[in-house]
């Protein structure tokens, strides 16, 4: 005799009127967010603490979430930040070392819903046909659900255009970072350079992993609000300025941020951007963004060098990108995806400044990009040694 179905504890509303039910875990309660899927096959723990994906609940196309559990060192934030996850399967009991809790407490205790039991595959091909959609992410372990006010929320939420997320996102007060990329297998590790460049990073929603990277490219790195002015920035007298990732609509963000990003670029510093930074120097040179159908979430998207025609493997989560066609004289496209063909790099002709739409951090992903790192250390370098 077949054993009867679970009653559905969890429920998911998009905004078309479509519902998914299944199993809840984590936090109960309901959120409102946009959707997106990743592709990744390792790194739930640093996908849900990045600040990147405030706003947005995460569906996971890989179903063996939950195995490596989680593991403090490799959070990228203090708390998680995403709004919640869609999995097809129950997360499993962790089985690593180095785990000290597993993800289902952990996002109970961080207040973070999750939703198993899902056809993510479905789910899937109707983020791909459809775009990002708006919907209503609810855990009630008596399985009470009032579906059509959790459509009409959904409906009525405004989305991430037009949305400045990362002053939420942001630091509050300047700090100083000086940890250095994981030293295998018990410490961060330090900048080996005896006399370390100073870099400012503008908190966008910093990525911890950014940060270390920086640190073991050999920079000694302070980091400042989102809304800090140029004024603030200079007083630090920094040797390089790196303009982090984060989450909102590049444009929001771009009123406070573009006039202190335009104000830097008179000063001829060396200028580093990743993902939302990347967005931010774009606009301040004069391009445009746009709001992506349903973005690049995931590990695996290629993308070619312009310059040299190498192609790299690369980490990537943004839902709104650099509208190349808009970029002015002076401002060269240096990465391509291989996906969408849509913008993933620039630099500015005859200045020490350049951007990239991925991760070259990766965490998770590949460190085909690495080197990036590198070459802001060595436009630091070029000047101190001038």
């Amino acid at each position: 005799m077949t054993a009867p179905a679970a009653k559905p504890t969890a429920c998911l509303a998009l905004a078309d009127g479509t519902i998914f039910t299944g199993q809840g875990f984590g936090a109960t309660g309901e959120v409102v967010a946009e959707l997106v899927f990743n592709t990744a096959m390792t790194g739930y723990q640093e996908i849900m603490t990045d600040p990147s994906y405030a706003s947005q609940i995460v569906t996971f196309t890989f179903p063996h979430i939950g195995n490596t559990g989680i593991t403090e060192q490799d959070d990228e934030a203090p708390d998680p930040v995403a709004s919640g996850i869609v999995v097809k399967w129950d997360p499993t009991e962790p089985s690593n070392w180095r785990a000290s809790a597993d993800l289902q407490d952990w996002m109970r205790r961080r207040g973070r819903i999750g939703i198993g039991g899902i056809d993510t595959r479905r789910l899937t091909r109707a983020i791909r046909q459809q775009g990002s959609p708006h919907v209503v992410l609810a855990h009630d372990p008596e399985g009470e659900f009032d579906i059509q006010a959790m459509i009409t929320r959904a409906r009525d939420w405004q989305g991430l255009v037009g949305l400045d997320l990362a002053r939420e996102v942001s630091t509050r007060q300047s700090y100083r970072w000086s940890d250095g990329l994981w030293d295998w297998p018990g410490a961060f590790g330090k900048t080996t350079e005896d006399t370390p460049f100073r870099v400012v990073a503008l908190d966008y929603g910093a990525k911890r992993n950014i940060l270390r990277s920086l640190v073991a490219s050999g920079a000694d790195v302070t980091v400042l609000p989102a809304t800090a002015t140029a004024e603030e920035v200079l007083a630090h007298e920094p040797e390089g300025v790196f303009l982090s990732n984060g989450p909102g609509d590049p444009a929001a963000t771009g009123e406070y941020a573009v006039p202190m990003i335009r104000e830097l670029l008179d000063r001829d510093l060396p200028i580093f951007g990743i993902c939302l930074g990347h967005q931010m120097l774009a606009l301040a040179l004069g391009a445009k963004t746009v709001k992506m159908g349903h973005g690049h979430h995931g590990a695996n998207h290629p993308v070619r060098d312009v310059d040299t025609g190498k192609v790299e493997i690369t980490s990537m989560n943004h839902g709104f990108a650099v509208d190349a066609q808009s970029l002015p004289d002076g401002v060269r496209e240096t990465h391509v995806s291989l996906f969408d063909g849509s913008n993933c790099g620039l630099a500015v002709e005859g200045k020490p400044v350049f951007s990239v739409q991925y991760h070259p951090e990766a965490s998770p992903g590949p460190q085909d990009s690495a080197y990036l790192f590198t070459r802001f250390a060595d436009e630091m370098r070029g000047r101190r040694d001038a």
